[in-house]
């Protein structure tokens, strides 16, 4: 049974990675013909892929051990946001590199030729999500480093109190 369970996911997963390849392939061009064309298309892949990215990451949807009853719901729920979360962070990297040309295949076979347009918005796809990711990871930080200052401080003048030691360093 085990085995079998096996098969038919392999199987569900080749055909699934082969059709959506397919179906990227089909619909690059009609993305990259829309106004604004295949830079535009990369950069907002870019954001999709990072707002994928911040909300699989997301502390919000993280398992929180809820006892068994109501929970169940909402814990289901936060699962489903959070593997929508890693398709939205990982399936326009897939679109994009669908359109490159095939590795092992004739030139002239109509799955393995360029899809025009793929080359610049890979370019700004790449260039959006570095540039947007770096940014927001240092804004993250420096909103850490102020808070871990300001709970230094806040503990700086709590023992210049003599109110922030521990019951047993007061006493000894």
């Amino acid at each position: 049974m085990i085995a079998l369970s096996v098969v038919a996911l392999g199987v569900v997963v080749v055909f699934g990675i082969g059709s959506v390849r397919w179906v990227a392939r089909e619909g690059a061009p009609v993305l990259y013909g829309l106004p604004g064309g295949a830079w535009s298309a990369g950069g907002v892949l870019g954001l999709v892929t990072l707002l994928g990215w911040g909300g699989a990451l997301s502390e919000r949807l993280e398992s929180r051990t809820v006892a068994v009853g109501p929970g169940k719901a909402s814990r289901m729920l936060r699962r489903v946001a959070c593997g929508a979360c890693w398709v939205a962070a990982v399936a326009p990297a897939y679109f994009l590199i669908s359109g490159l040309p095939g590795k092992n295949c004739q030139s002239d076979a109509p799955g393995c030729s360029y899809v025009a347009g793929t080359g610049p918005a890979l370019l700004v796809y790449v260039g959006c999500v570095a540039t947007v990711g770096w940014l927001t990871y240092r804004w993250r930080r420096a909103v850490r480093e102020e808070r871990r200052a300001r709970e230094r401080e806040r503990l700086r003048k709590l023992r210049k109190k003599g109110k922030g030691k521990s019951r047993a360093a007061r006493q000894g």
